[in-house]
């Protein structure tokens, strides 16, 4: 059995670099960066077009919505698309010095399940916030295309997956070979034949068996991916039956984990850290883990003993308790020590750093504590998201 098939793929017939737009969830706070894309975008065809940035989400998306399922359908009768079909394609993104590499095709999403304990094929690396659920599940409802920004990542260190693919890329048709916009890197693409396609599969089902019947997890997208399974829940299409991703190995060079800091505000620093330690030493195991407090007084490390085998386990999991007693203190995700040491220059604020993940942690920790906490790493700045390109019919 085959847990990675290939799809129907639909690329744009031209001007790929005005069609491919970097994933919907960046550049939150930045208006401007998508004014620029609407600029560079201007009459021509693009993915733009037929999904919603969420630094434009309002309360009532309605409207937007119809626009972008009736751009959708117009785009296929207007024959904007090649149909490309039982297609499977290898990536190389060049990002800076790095290359990364991926492959896209298809999952089931009947092998996916995003709750937290779930034992399935393919997992979430991070806790689904469900509240974030409808306005995706609102949005892909009645779209007829889907566009993958997801990336499912797999544990592969000796690079059996991909390594072949690198060594036969010259033999392969050429996908896509172009300039991402805004500084997003280049990127090109090549079609698997048949038989690349079988070797590909089979490199697949070699780490299933290695791997404890866990082989992809989530590593961007994860909101996404669970909408779509939602979605076909709802309707039980055939077709919305299987989602469209782009795998990459955790292994690859190019992929670094950055972890995701917290700071608190309007809390007393002292009351949060003795009652830190007392319940991580009334409910930890014998390992230690350890976190520098920073407030605008003082800066210390503190041990504690873990109830996670991540500190961030530990650690947002007596934050989720103390601000259910402390409705007053408010949290926020950040990245950077500096920022963090700079933001705790302010009264009743606290700081908290830790050490991150390792990549290689990541399968060993989804399989011990399920999915991490929200927010415990971050695969690279914004720019190095995945950009549209890819399309795939759904209904």
């Amino acid at each position: 059995m085959n847990y990675f098939e290939t799809a129907d793929i639909l690329l744009p017939k031209k001007d790929f670099e005005k069609w491919a737009v970097i994933a919907c969830d960046q550049h939150t706070s930045e208006p401007e960066y998508w004014n620029d894309v609407k600029e560079i975008v201007g009459d021509t065809p693009s993915s733009l077009n037929i999904m919603l940035p969420e630094v434009w989400l309002k309360e009532d998306n309605e409207e937007s919505i119809k626009k972008i399922n009736a751009t959708m359908v117009q785009y296929l009768n207007e024959d904007v698309f090649e149909e490309h079909k039982n297609s499977m394609i290898y990536v190389e993104r060049k990002i800076g010095d790095q290359i990364r590499k991926g492959l896209v095709g298809v999952i089931d999403l009947e092998d996916y399940d995003y709750h937290k304990n779930s034992k399935t094929l393919i997992r979430a690396t991070e806790e689904t916030v469900e509240d974030r659920l409808p306005p995706r599940i609102k949005i892909r409802k009645d779209a007829v295309l889907e566009m993958p920004h997801i990336l499912l990542l797999f544990d592969d260190p000796t690079r059996s997956v991909v390594k072949p693919l690198e060594v036969k890329k010259e033999e392969l048709p050429v996908a896509y070979d172009f300039e991402l916009m805004k500084d997003g890197g280049h990127i090109q693409g090549w079609f698997l034949d048949e038989e690349t396609v079988q070797s590909v599969q089979l490199a697949l089902g070699e780490l299933l068996k290695k791997n404890e019947d866990l082989l992809f997890v989530v590593g961007d997208g994860n909101h996404s991916l669970a909408a779509a399974k939602e979605s076909y829940n709802l309707t039980k299409n055939p077709k919305a039956r299987y989602a469209l991703v782009e795998l990459e190995n955790v292994h690859d060079q190019s992929i670094e984990f950055e972890p995701i800091y917290r700071v608190l505000f309007q809390v007393d620093a002292a009351d949060f850290i003795e009652k830190f330690v007392d319940y991580t030493e009334k409910n930890g195991g014998e390992e230690q883990q350890y976190f520098e407090c920073i407030t605008k007084e003082e800066t210390g490390t503190i041990q504690v003993k873990a109830t996670a085998k991540l500190p961030i386990g530990t650690l947002q999991k007596f934050i989720d308790l103390y601000m259910k007693d402390h409705p007053e203190v408010s949290i926020d995700y950040i990245h950077g020590e500096e920022t963090v040491r700079n933001l705790c220059q302010q009264e009743k604020v606290l700081g908290l750093l830790f050490e991150g993940m390792k990549k290689e942690d990541l399968f060993p920790a989804v399989r011990a504590d399920g999915s991490l906490p929200r927010k415990t790493f971050s695969m690279g700045h914004a720019d190095e998201k995945r950009f549209y390109i890819e399309t795939r019919r759904i209904q």
